[in-house]
């Protein structure tokens, strides 16, 4: 009778324990699907209001990085001093596909100013992005369009920023992105979708494959449009990357 008592007595604690396990794990699930479809709304949202940068190395050589880097400052300078003040996303986006010849141009200068002959292409396009920091900003990874510069070959090391809003460094060695562009992307985000992108919000802290499994893609494998030797750069060799 004591002996039956015992193992039924038993048999009930493993029961409950069992029971218990299994509505953590159904709970826990259901809060991460929830937290990764919030996410994937904001990311669409946030892809419609963001206009990235997009350089594609020749190779990965020393000569070709630093070319690459090269090319990034004077483009950059070239919109800093030809693109007009106080557009939105969709004038600065049109604004670009406008003067890609000109984008070109200054490449292709930058470029036969180093000695070398590599094609240059420009152009705005959608391309995939992994999950990417600047300062304190993360956008999470997906589709986004992109003004996108290849050199050469395109089979090297990338680099990145965000043109609008400006999220390029100020200062890249403390990875100090502009106040106004933060401010800028604030105005388009709802407060949640804002706190989800801002290093302060626990978000950021979900592992890059969460974001790839809604978007049906290995984590850090970049999209279609990118070279599929063209990998997003360390951040010791990518100072702005994005």
């Amino acid at each position: 009778m004591d002996i039956t008592f015992h193992i039924e007595r038993q048999t009930n604690r493993i029961i409950l324990m069992l029971a218990v396990i299994i509505a953590t794990l159904i709970t826990g699930f259901a809060v991460w699907r929830v937290q990764l479809t919030a996410q994937a709304k904001t990311q669409e949202h946030l892809a419609q209001e963001v206009l990235r940068f997009h350089i594609l190395a020749n190779s990965d050589s020393e000569e070709d990085q630093a070319l690459k880097m090269n090319v990034k400052e004077q483009v950059l300078a070239y919109l800093k001093t030809a693109m007009p003040e106080g557009m939105n996303v969709d004038e600065t986006k049109e604004w670009m596909r406008r003067h890609t010849d000109e984008l070109e141009e200054t490449a292709r200068q930058t470029i036969l100013a180093q000695n070398k002959d590599y094609p240059v292409s420009a152009a705005v396009t959608t391309c995939y992005f992994p999950d990417k920091t600047y300062g304190d900003v993360t956008f999470p990874a997906g589709n986004y369009e992109a003004l996108r510069i290849e050199i050469g070959a395109a089979k090297g090391h990338n680099w990145w920023c965000v043109l609008y809003p400006n999220l390029c460094f100020t200062d890249a060695t403390n990875a100090v992105v502009p106040e106004e562009g933060k401010e800028e992307l604030k105005s388009v985000l709802t407060e949640d979708e804002y706190s989800q992108v801002t290093a302060q919000s626990r978000y950021l802290r979900i592992k890059c494959y969460s974001w790839s499994v809604l978007n049906n893609r290995p984590a850090g494998v970049t999209g279609t449009a990118q070279s599929p030797n063209a990998q997003a750069e360390s951040p010791e060799i990518q100072a702005e990357g994005t």
